[in-house]
């Protein structure tokens, strides 16, 4: 239930590669809507204005672990009004009591045998989520955000590189493709000299032999 709160850039490029294989052999939405919204959290989070990407993402803020992810009830009732609010509450497993040091973390709790709702019980549900998570996020953003790491560490951006650019073969998505394209010239003008790459990047200086 509990994740470890900070993000690291490699470990999300690795399971956007992950879902996008299970989305090719399985074609379950699940596991595409997985991949887009990870990257889209790498777009939003991660992405310096050069088009590499930032290491990681902590896990504290306000010096308390995990306390810009996590939410209490009447929290998501004022923000989406008490019939959505309550609605996602209960889809998201947000009680009074929490599961996390006294809050909730979101995750996915209501679900019969295993298997998401279908029919148009699904689509009523994915519409509410859409709307949901839109305002949430939007809330969450007047939090105090956890610090960012923001050295661009060469291999781990590669990882993240193969993420887009694979993805925006599969999913048909040119603005991924974009991305991988800025993240490449980046890393060859401004990660490489004398014909080898260099290991890391903070604040345009460049440094460290890659091996």
């Amino acid at each position: 239930l509990a994740p470890h709160f900070k993000k690291m850039l490699y470990d999300n490029a690795l399971l956007v590669k992950l879902y996008l294989h299970a989305y090719q052999v399985t074609n379950k939405p699940l596991y595409r809507r997985i991949v887009e919204e990870t990257l889209e959290y790498v777009r939003r989070e991660m992405l310096d204005p050069s088009g590499g990407f930032y290491s990681s993402q902590d896990a504290d803020s306000e010096g308390v672990e995990g306390k810009f992810f996590v939410w209490r009830p009447e929290e998501v009732v004022e923000v989406l009004g008490r019939k959505d609010g309550e609605a996602i509450n209960k889809h998201y497993g947000v009680t009074l009591q929490g599961n996390f040091e006294g809050l909730s973390i979101l995750h996915v709790a209501e679900q019969t045998n295993g298997e998401a709702k279908t029919g148009s019980a699904g689509e009523e549900l994915d519409s509410l989520l859409q709307r949901a998570k839109a305002k949430l996020l939007d809330a969450r953003s007047e939090r105090v955000a956890p610090d960012r790491d923001e050295k661009i560490l060469t291999a781990w951006n590669g990882m993240m590189l193969r993420a887009f650019a694979e993805a925006a073969a599969v999913l048909e998505r040119p603005d991924y493709a974009e991305i991988a394209n800025r993240n490449a010239k980046f890393i060859l003008e401004s990660l490489r000299t004398d014909g080898r790459l260099l290991r890391t990047c903070k604040d345009g200086q460049a440094k460290l032999n890659g091996y």
